[in-house]
């Protein structure tokens, strides 16, 4: 029988259409001992429905105002009490199934972060546009060359670690630059890092996908801002 070891951190702002579905998936993962939801600020009736959830696993934190996902994400970790942490976004596009190979690594001693890849997988995946495929893997390319990582996805939701190391990594971006920004942080530590495939479901903007070019553009300035600040942390070994 499986020992549940996993927090899920679940950033959330305005998803009415799938919170109540992707909650549930989360919870049926055996590997799920907390879901830790920061909802941003919602004001699409979203928190109504977190209030429903009745589950002793489910924690809500209340965004005050909106602050971006990154802020989010910081404050999930922050209440992070299990062994490991992993993303959750709040849509349908990443399947709590993939738990198993996420946390594969991680409960086998071998890594410290794992990072889940749209694009080195043999599972399903939805087709959809082909320029953010462009932009995700310049994004990576972009990032791996200041970290010396040869991640294949460093934008992937799934990121998963032991619970030490990413509480232990100071983050402060509020948007979506906090992925390059975990990256460019874990590289720096040293920490071993780990990458799988795993299956996706990307949704369109009519479906409620948020990021945009902009966003593109302010990762890019992450990853050139905490590549070079973090360039002389990086310790010659990989931590055992």
């Amino acid at each position: 029988m499986i020992s549940p070891r996993l927090s899920v951190v679940m950033p959330c702002y305005n998803e009415t259409a799938t919170i109540e579905k992707i909650v549930k998936r989360v919870l049926e993962s055996p590997h799920t001992a907390e879901l830790v939801i920061v909802d941003d600020g919602s004001t699409d009736g979203t928190r109504e429905i977190l209030e429903t959830f009745n589950d002793a696993r489910v924690r809500v934190m209340l965004q005050p105002v909106n602050q971006g996902k990154g802020a989010a994400i910081r404050r999930g970790f922050q209440e992070a009490t299990a062994d490991f942490v992993i993303v959750q976004d709040a849509d349908l596009e990443y399947d709590p199934v993939d738990y198993d190979l996420m946390l594969e690594p991680l409960l086998s001693g071998n890594a410290d972060v794992v990072f889940g890849s749209r694009f080195q997988s043999g599972r399903p995946r939805r087709v959809l546009y082909f320029w953010h495929s462009v932009g995700n893997r310049l994004l990576t390319l972009l990032s791996n060359m200041f970290t010396d990582l040869n991640l294949t996805d460093m934008e992937t939701c799934y990121k998963a670690f032991r619970r030490e190391v990413i509480q232990g990594i100071e983050l402060e971006q509020d948007r979506f630059g906090i992925e390059p920004e975990m990256t460019a942080k874990v590289a720096a530590g040293g920490w071993r890092v780990w990458e799988v495939g795993i299956s996706y479901s990307g949704r369109t903007y009519a479906e409620g996908k948020k990021i945009d070019w902009r966003d593109g553009v302010a990762a890019v300035r992450c990853i050139v801002k905490y590549g070079v600040a973090t360039r002389g942390q990086k310790p010659g070994h990989l931590r055992g």
